[in-house]
């Protein structure tokens, strides 16, 4: 395996970068910093996230993996000490532009995260509950979009005859699934999976992970994880992140099993020296 050592170089992350067509670019991040305070989360970061395709994130703890991912729903509008520099582009449109509405956006970027996060209502209120913010739909027209939403999470068979059951009744897989459904059924364009399945058991992870190699038929994903065979199993790009830069990025086939640098490759297989 033939990899180089250094850092990439500015012309090496161009390369990187421009990798995917234009054409088919659902987000374009170009020269992103964020700072908590005193302290620089991300420095200078570009890249393009493919459309319908799952992309992972990859890296060690604090390396800015999910301040990454947070940025893409602006998510950070909510901390008043986040200090932001850079373009983040998606579909065309900079998500910062004043004439975009931030509740339109989450809508349209949808988040999932590490911990499931039911709301303490019936199954079928979880998975209504942003139906009835958007818009007043008849009831049955309601129905058929909450069915719709918990078949597309793999959830509906388990959960069809018990609807109106507290949602925390259920088991931690399926929390993390009906969260998934809720956040399918207001119809996003993305949706940000901040280690979804990380607190959950094999079985669920893998039920997590076939439905996201599944919705990405007619989604945009973005995963971040700390499982390198998660990775590996459902992502089509990778991007290794470490310390705030964007290290290497690229076809996940080709991240693991011909890394171009020894950084990646070290980080992947676990090795320190």
């Amino acid at each position: 395996m033939l990899m180089a050592d250094a850092s990439p170089t500015p012309a090496t992350l161009h390369e990187i970068v421009r990798d995917i067509p234009s054409t088919d670019r659902c987000f374009e991040i170009e020269d992103l910093t964020i700072a908590y305070g005193d302290k620089t989360a991300l420095s200078g970061l570009s890249l393009h996230v493919p459309r319908h395709r799952v992309t992972a994130f990859i890296g060690p703890s604090g390396c800015g993996k999910s301040t990454l991912l947070r940025a893409f729903n602006r998510l950070h509008d909510l901390n008043e000490d986040v200090a932001r520099q850079g373009r983040i582009v998606l579909e065309g449109q900079e998500i910062h532009a004043p004439e975009v509405d931030v509740a339109d956006l989450r809508r349209r970027v949808g988040m999932v995260f590490q911990t499931p996060n039911p709301f303490p209502m019936s199954i079928y209120e979880n998975v209504a509950f942003g139906l009835r913010l958007q818009a007043a739909l008849p009831k049955r027209r309601r129905d058929e979009v909450i069915e719709w939403a918990l078949e597309s999470a793999a959830l509906w068979d388990e959960v069809k005859h018990r609807l109106h059951e507290s949602a925390l009744l259920l088991s931690g897989g399926q929390q993390q699934r009906l969260v998934i459904a809720r956040t399918l059924a207001v119809q996003p364009e993305v949706v940000l999976l901040d280690e979804p399945a990380s607190a959950l058991d094999p079985i669920s992870t893998l039920k997590i992970e076939e439905l996201i190699r599944n919705l990405k038929s007619h989604l945009t994903l973005v995963l971040v994880t700390h499982n390198m065979q998660q990775a590996a199993r459902v992502s089509d790009y990778t991007a290794f992140l470490e310390e705030g830069e964007l290290i290497e990025y690229g076809a996940t086939d080709t991240v693991f099993t011909n890394p171009r640098l020894a950084r990646t490759e070290n980080y992947i297989t676990g090795r320190t020296d």
